[in-house]
């Protein structure tokens, strides 16, 4: 990444953590904004939140000084793509105010450099109509906050080069983080799956099932608990995929339609696909992995409820 050269436009809350995660990586790292005073005026607030970061032991001992060594604040969107290899647009999530920047973008940058948006909501086809070469425009989405969780959404449009998401997975994992390819579609993966979830969880609200701090307990101590070490696909396999199905016709004699059994859940338990302990499901992890499968399941699961004592609760209630 020393070698690679990136402008972030937009220095605010997400931009500035974005910046951050690449200056550590190496790379020079230019930011700009609406004008040079603010971005001037969000650089030094990253060096002040990295001083922090560095003394509640969040960032690495020399985070500072290499952050003040690779970040720079430029003086217009146009100096700081001038040169650079990757730009990363992080304006707010308005279509208007990301086209008008996006060309901008487009105008000055090097005809060959990779351009990136952090939307989690706007689809990239949309947002590539305003950007010249658009085959080098992918989305980049990075999630809040961004110096700390390290998954990203790589979201090419229908048009986006192979080798422009071949390079963004690697300034993503010269930072340390984890990146998945997603088609481009309405909410991609993250924000559909979460906002999925939320409506849930306030349909359950508004039916006086539960209250929103009980629901918050049920999630991160039981389902959501699993969730750090694995995703949907390898609990359902872990847990069963038989047992999934039995569960779907036992929700859907109150809702038929909202909890149907997906079409792919049946053609795996017809097809006596129950997850490990068959050896296929969605994931197909060999029979013979099982055992170790489950005591990294335990290992891990032992190690999080450890974490998150050693945590404490977060402060979300007043002291009782």
């Amino acid at each position: 990444m020393s070698e690679r050269t990136i402008a972030v436009v937009g220095s605010g809350y997400m931009g500035g953590g974005i910046a951050q995660v690449l200056a550590l990586s190496g790379a020079l790292v230019r930011i700009a904004d609406i004008s040079e005073e603010i971005a001037k005026k969000n650089y030094d607030r990253l060096i002040d939140e990295a001083r922090q970061f560095v003394a509640d032991e969040l960032f690495p001992a020399d985070a500072v000084e290499c952050i003040e060594a690779n970040l720079e604040a430029s003086a217009s969107i146009e100096a700081a793509v001038a040169d650079a290899d990757f730009i990363e647009e992080a304006v707010p999530e308005k279509i208007d105010i990301k086209h008008d920047t996006l060309r901008r973008i487009s105008a000055a940058a090097r005809h060959d450099a990779v351009i990136g948006s952090n939307t989690s909501t706007i689809l990239i086809g949309s947002l590539a109509e305003a950007v010249t070469n658009p085959e080098r425009f992918l989305g980049v989405h990075f999630s809040n906050p961004a110096p700390f969780i390290p998954g990203v959404e790589l979201i090419p449009h229908e048009g986006t080069d192979e080798s422009t998401i071949v390079t963004a997975e690697q300034i993503v994992a010269a930072t340390g983080k984890e990146s998945a390819r997603v088609k481009d579609s309405t909410g991609f993966v993250l924000n559909r799956l979460q906002y999925a979830l939320f409506h849930e969880a306030t349909q359950i609200v508004e039916e006086g099932i539960a209250t929103p701090e009980d629901i918050d307990t049920i999630v991160r101590t039981t389902f959501g608990f699993r969730l750090p070490a694995f995703g949907p696909f390898a609990i359902a396999d872990m847990a069963g995929l038989d047992v999934y199905s039995f569960c779907y016709a036992s929700l859907q004699t109150r809702w038929p339609e909202r909890f149907a059994t997906p079409e792919s859940l049946k053609q795996l338990v017809d097809a006596g696909k129950f997850g490990t302990k068959t050896g296929a499901g969605y994931l197909d992890v060999p029979e013979d992995r099982t055992p170790e499968l489950v005591a990294y399941r335990n290992k891990a699961y032992v190690a999080i409820k450890k974490l998150m004592d050693e945590l404490g609760p977060a402060p979300i209630h007043p002291e009782r």
